[in-house]
């Protein structure tokens, strides 16, 4: 016996070993299908828990580059008022009381030289919290790309779902051409 003389017997319609076949790779086909769909949905919602989460990061590297930021400001205020003190004091005194005044001056900028390094400090962490939230934003960028593929792949999806579906149709009537369905 061969798969030609094949036939199934259902509901009073018979059916030949090749149209099982037809039917048997139609139907892998629409399971490999909806694997694929799945595989693709479960990869774009761990993107989006990715931009999600970088997002946040990003929203809090912000709010501490902008502290350090005013931190800054304040540092360099604070020096420049200590500069200006410093020369105004230099122009009230006279030279009988410079040797007492080089000694403070001396200390004021062994003060004004620590800050400064204070400043350099943050400064370098400033240039790399900026560059920390630039990755931030190209990984937000790549996400977004990654988003409007999926809406192109969802559109095709929709289109194969739909052949599918007419192809579904097709077999029903070429199964039974007399029956068409109720349209005549």
């Amino acid at each position: 016996m061969s798969f030609d003389d094949l036939e199934v017997n259902v509901g009073g319609t018979k059916f030949k070993g090749v149209y099982l076949a037809i039917l048997l790779s139609f139907g892998s086909t629409l399971g490999g299908g909806i694997w694929a769909a799945s595989e693709f949905f479960s990869r774009l919602e761990t993107l989006e828990n990715d931009v999600a989460s970088a997002s946040a990061g990003s929203s809090a590297t912000n709010q501490r580059f902008e502290d350090f930021r005013d931190v800054w400001q304040s540092d360099k205020k604070d020096i420049v008022s200590d500069i200006e003190v410093m020369k105004q004091q230099l122009q009230d005194n006279d030279i009988s009381g410079l040797q007492g005044k080089l000694a403070e001056l001396g200390t004021n900028l062994a003060t004004i030289m620590e800050r400064q390094r204070e400043l350099l400090g943050l400064a370098d962490r400033i240039v790399e919290v900026e560059k920390k939230i630039t990755e931030m934003q190209t990984v937000v960028q790549r996400a977004e790309i990654a988003t409007e593929d999926s809406d192109e792949i969802n559109k095709k999806l929709d289109r194969l779902l739909r052949e599918v579906e007419d192809l579904w149709d097709g077999l029903d009537y070429l199964a039974n051409p007399y029956s068409s369905g109720g349209d005549e």
